[in-house]
């Protein structure tokens, strides 16, 4: 089995940071956003394979925001009610602009 470390994750998604400063521990958070909202299915498994579904979903949970297919995913790949993430609960909070 070959060492998983950031580079096993698709170029693109840390697109906006140096990779080579990323520590897989102390960036969690951030890592974990970035798979769930601009992921592969491939960098969804390394994601797996490093936190677990237990840690990726709780961290999910305290994230402010979230794009909304993303939240969707997490949510039923966990079996969690979606209304027990903060970004769906702190979205709801949020007024919209009238759309016309």
């Amino acid at each position: 089995m070959s060492l998983i470390n950031i580079s096993s994750f698709s170029s693109h998604l840390f697109w906006d940071t140096d990779k080579n400063n990323l520590e897989l521990e102390k960036h969690k958070a951030y890592i974990i956003k970035q798979v769930l909202e601009y992921g592969l299915m491939d960098d969804w498994k390394i994601l797996k394979r490093i936190y677990g579904l237990k840690t990726i979903t709780e961290t999910a949970k305290n994230f402010r925001e979230l794009d909304k297919k993303a939240l969707s995913f997490i949510a039923a790949v966990s079996n969690e009610p979606i209304d027990s993430f903060r970004c769906y609960t702190y979205q709801q909070s949020i007024p919209e602009h009238w759309n016309f």
